[in-house]
C-alpha cells in the first residue's frame, strides 16, 4: 500500500526544467528542440546577459512540430513566453543573431514544460487509504498528500525559478559594469597619452622660440672652415 500511495504522489510532481547559458555566434543562428506531449505547457524566458560589441539584444522564434511560427520576438534584450502545445512533437526554440556583423552575444533562457493543471482524479473523501504496521495504523487521505505535494514542488519550482533569473541579471548587469570600466579605463588612458605627446610638444616649440637661429643652425651643421 506504501507504495501505491508513493506512485500516486510522485506522479504528479515531475516536470521538465532546463535553464542553459551559452553564446550565438556573430551572423548565426542557434536553435534547440523539445519534445512536448499535447496539452502540455511551454514556459520559456530568455535574456542577453553579454555581448562583445553593440547592444544586448537578441531575435527569437519558437515553431511548432509543422514549422509553423509560434512565437518571434526581434533584436529583444530579454522576453518571456508561454505556450499551451496543441499537438505533441518536437518544437524548436531559435535564438538568431545573424543580424550582427561583429557582436557575440552570451544568451540565459529557462525552459519548463509542464502539464495545464495538476492530474484529476476522482477521490473520495470518505474513502481513506490504510497505512498499517505491526505496531499501529494510519489513515491518510491521498488526496490531501497529493495536494500538498504539488503545492510544494511549485513554491519550489518557483522559487527556483527566481534564483536563476536573478542570477541571470546579475551577470549581465556585472557583465556591463565590466565592460564600461574598461571602457573607461581605456579612454582615460589615451587622454594621459595625448596629454603628454601635447605637454612635449608645446614645451620644444616653445623653447625654439627663444633660441637664437644662427646657435641653431651651428648645433645642426658643424664648422667646418674653422678647422
Amino acid at each position: 500500500m506504501r507504495y501505491i500511495l508513493l506512485t500516486v504522489v510522485l506522479s504528479t510532481v515531475f516536470a521538465y526544467e532546463k535553464d542553459m547559458t551559452f553564446t550565438v555566434q556573430a551572423g548565426k543562428m542557434d536553435c534547440f528542440y523539445q519534445k512536448v506531449l499535447a496539452n502540455e505547457i511551454i514556459d520559456i524566458e530568455y535574456q542577453v546577459i553579454d555581448s562583445t560589441h553593440g547592444e544586448l539584444d537578441i531575435s527569437f522564434q519558437m515553431s511548432d512540430p509543422l514549422g509553423r511560427s509560434i512565437v518571434a520576438d526581434y533584436k529583444k534584450p530579454d522576453n518571456a513566453h508561454r505556450h499551451t502545445a496543441l499537438q505533441e512533437g518536437d518544437y524548436r526554440l531559435c535564438f538568431d543573431n545573424t543580424f550582427s556583423t561583429f557582436s557575440e552575444k552570451t544568451v540565459f533562457f529557462d525552459l519548463m514544460v509542464d502539464t495545464e493543471e495538476p492530474e484529476l482524479r476522482e477521490y473520495d473523501d470518505d474513502k481513506e487509504m490504510e497505512l498499517g504496521n505491526s505496531a499501529e495504523t494510519y489513515m491518510m487521505r491521498v488526496k490531501d498528500i497529493s495536494d500538498s505535494v504539488t503545492k510544494l514542488k511549485d513554491n519550489v519550482s518557483a522559487a527556483r525559478r527566481l534564483q536563476e533569473l536573478m542570477s541571470a541579471h546579475e551577470a549581465r548587469d556585472r557583465n556591463l559594469a565590466e565592460d564600461m570600466c574598461d571602457r573607461v579605463l581605456k579612454w582615460s588612458l589615451g587622454q594621459i597619452i595625448l596629454m603628454t605627446i601635447v605637454g612635449v610638444t608645446q614645451v620644444y616649440f616653445l623653447k625654439n622660440l627663444f633660441e637664437d637661429p644662427s646657435n641653431r643652425y651651428q648645433k645642426m651643421v658643424p664648422n667646418f672652415m674653422s678647422q
